[in-house]
């Protein structure tokens, strides 16, 4: 692949709204760029197509990778990966949410659990982390000593199950068994706010537990 080893990790953020469960919010989001100047990786083009295409212009992208269905994070993303000629991949179990954005069709493809990305020389492995919904997908470069956690896991805690489609307890046991058991350095960018480390936030995997959000 071009520019092997090079890979490095872009972020822009961008504005708009999620809405479910008949309630909208206003929402800030982490769109995640991949890549070396050559090629990259899309994860989530949330809310502005024109402000992530032009984050990667003058590269080839070779995916738009989504970490979950909800719209804030889809709604753009058919019409950001048209602009760059890319293909767009979900897990297939939340096809649900999809569906409710982009009615009667599907995505370019799936992403399934243990699938492998290669871009820059550098790979993201997918790790299905079911909770904040059905098909949510975090994605493992080691390379880079980052995850991309898309809603599943912040700094401070889990995403939020109190929605359709969402499960306190199943969020705990993806967090548990396929993120923390990630090395303690590894950065975790997430996607709203600011990054944590594994480390950081493993020590309170109980006070979730306990406070139940």
């Amino acid at each position: 692949m071009a520019g092997q080893g090079r890979a490095r990790i872009d972020r822009v953020t961008t504005s708009g709204t999620f809405s479910l469960d008949g309630g909208t919010w206003e929402v800030e989001n982490n769109v995640w760029i991949v890549g070396d100047d050559a090629e990259a990786i899309v994860i989530d083009p949330a809310h502005d197509a024109g402000a992530a295409a032009a984050a990667v212009a003058g590269r080839t992208v070779a995916a738009v990778l989504l970490t979950h269905g909800h719209d804030d994070h889809i709604r753009h993303a058919r019409e950001f990966a048209d602009k760059v000629g890319a293909p767009v991949l979900l897990h297939p179990a939340d096809h649900i949410l999809w569906d409710a954005v982009y009615p009667g069709t599907v995505p370019d493809a799936q992403i399934a659990d243990g699938q492998v990305f290669t871009v820059a020389g550098t790979e993201l492995t997918a790790l299905h982390t079911p909770g904040h919904s059905p098909g949510s997908v975090c994605f493992h470069a080691p390379a880079l000593g980052t995850v991309f956690t898309g809603d599943t896991l912040f700094a401070g805690g889990p995403g939020a199950t109190g929605r359709s489609y969402s499960d306190f307890g199943t969020i705990i046991d993806s967090i548990r068994t396929r993120l923390l058991t990630l090395p303690p350095e590894t950065v975790v960018n997430t996607g709203h706010g600011d990054p944590t480390t594994i480390g950081t936030e493993a020590p309170h995997l109980q006070e979730w537990i306990h406070r139940g959000h």
